[in-house]
C-alpha cells in the first residue's frame, strides 16, 4: 500500500467575496491541501483488506442480476441526494422499461445516469473530453450547457438558500480542471485518497451549471474501479444517500477548513461500509442462502445499525417495494422475533428485537 510521496501538482484556486468582488488566485505547483491522517492510513489499510476479500468471492462479476441491482441502487442514491423524487422501486420500473407516474425532469435524470454508467468502462478517468462527454450524457435535455464547462459565476447554496461557496470563476475553470485531471493522473497518492481528493475538488470548482455532484460521484467511482474493477459495482453512493446530511457536512467542514481532510475521512468510511455491506451479500450467498427473504433481512438490520427504528416508508426505499408489501415484510419479521413494533408521532415504527420498544 502506497499513501506515498505527492508529486507534480496542480493549481488550487482560492476566493474571497468582498462587495460582490471575486478574487481569485492561482497557485502554481500546489497540491490540493489536505493532511493524512492516522484514521485515513487505517481506513486505506482496511479498505484494501475488504476489496481483497470481495474481489475473491467473485459475485459481482459472475451475477448480472446483483451487478444490476447495486447499479440501480448506486443510481437511485445519486439522484436523490440532488432532490429526485423516485423512489427504488420507481427507478427500477423506470429502467426495466415500465410506465411511471413522475415528473418527466425526474425519469429523464434515471435514464440518463444509467446510460452513462453502463458506459463506465469506456471513459478515460483523466481526460477533459470525456468529462464533458460524461455530463453532456448525464445532464441531455434538462440543462442548457449540457456537456460544456459553465460561462456564469455560481453560487453553491444548501437547502435552506445559505451560501456554502462561489464556485471558480468560469474563466479559469478550464484550466484548473485540466490540472486537477493531470495531478490525478500522476499522483503517488493511494488511489482511495486520491479519489476522495479529485471529488472533493471538483465539487469545489463546480464547473458545470448544474449536474456537478452526479458528476463528481460518477468520477469518484471511475477512478476507483480503474484500481479495482469490482468498485464499478459497488453501490457507493446510495451509501451516501444514506448519510447525506453527514456528506454535505463533510463538505462544509473541509471549506471553512480550507482543505479536504475531512471529506477525504467521511468517503473512506463510505467505501469502508459499502464494501462490507457486499461482502455480508456474498458471503450469505455463498451459503446458499441469498433468497428474497434474507436479503430484505440484511438491508433491514444495517439501516437499524445507524437508525433507531425503520419504518414503512424505510422498506419501500430500501427494498424498492409498494407500501403494501412493506407492511408483509415488517409484520413478518415482528413474526419472526426480529424486530418489535412501537408507535410514535402517529406512526408504527419498528426496532431490534433486543431493544423493546415502548
Amino acid at each position: 500500500m502506497c499513501i506515498g510521496k505527492m508529486i507534480d501538482e496542480m493549481s488550487d484556486a482560492c476566493y474571497t467575496m468582498d462587495n460582490n468582488q471575486h478574487c481569485e488566485v492561482r497557485m502554481k505547483k500546489k497540491q490540493p491541501p489536505f493532511q493524512i491522517t492516522n484514521k485515513m492510513i487505517a481506513d486505506v489499510a482496511e479498505i484494501s483488506e475488504l476489496t481483497g476479500r470481495l474481489s475473491a468471492h467473485d459475485h459481482l462479476s459472475s451475477n448480472p442480476n446483483l451487478r444490476r441491482t447495486n447499479r440501480i441502487r448506486t443510481i437511485h442514491g445519486s439522484l436523490a441526494i440532488e432532490q429526485n423524487t423516485l423512489s427504488l422501486e420507481q427507478v427500477t420500473a423506470v429502467l426495466n422499461g415500465k410506465h411511471v407516474l413522475a415528473p418527466p425532469k425526474d425519469i429523464a435524470e434515471v435514464k440518463n445516469a444509467y446510460e452513462i454508467y453502463e458506459r463506465l468502462d469506456e471513459l478515460d478517468p483523466y481526460s477533459v473530453d470525456d468529462l464533458l462527454t460524461a455530463h453532456g450524457i448525464m445532464t441531455r435535455g434538462l440543462v442548457e450547457e449540457s456537456g460544456m464547462f459553465r460561462t456564469r459565476p455560481v453560487g453553491v447554496v444548501d437547502q435552506e438558500g445559505h451560501v456554502l461557496h462561489f464556485g471558480t470563476l468560469p474563466q479559469y475553470v478550464p484550466d484548473l480542471v485540466v490540472e486537477l485531471l493531470n495531478w490525478a493522473k500522476h499522483s503517488d497518492l493511494h488511489m482511495l485518497i486520491r479519489s476522495c481528493v479529485f471529488h472533493y475538488e471538483l465539487e469545489l470548482i463546480h464547473p458545470f451549471a448544474d449536474g456537478n455532484g452526479r458528476i463528481g460521484r460518477l468520477w469518484h467511482t471511475l477512478l476507483l474501479s480503474k484500481w479495482n474493477p469490482v468498485f464499478a459495482w459497488l453501490p457507493v453512493e446510495s451509501i451516501i444517500h444514506d448519510h447525506q446530511q453527514e456528506y454535505y457536512d463533510a463538505i462544509n467542514a473541509s471549506n471553512d477548513a480550507g482543505e479536504s481532510t475531512a471529506f477525504i475521512e467521511f468517503m473512506l468510511s463510505t467505501i469502508k461500509a459499502s464494501l462490507i455491506d457486499a461482502i455480508h451479500t456474498s458471503d450469505v450467498m455463498s451459503d446458499g442462502k441469498m433468497d428474497k427473504k434474507a436479503l430484505r433481512w440484511q438491508k433491514i438490520e444495517q439501516f437499524l445499525q445507524t437508525h433507531e427504528y425503520i419504518m414503512n416508508a424505510d422498506v419501500r426505499e430500501l427494498c424498492g417495494v409498494s407500501a403494501a408489501t412493506a407492511n408483509r415484510i415488517l409484520a413478518g419479521l415482528v413474526e419472526d422475533k426480529k424486530l418489535n413494533k412501537g408507535w410514535k408521532n402517529g406512526h408504527w415504527i419498528y426496532k431490534i428485537w433486543l431493544y423493546p420498544t415502548k
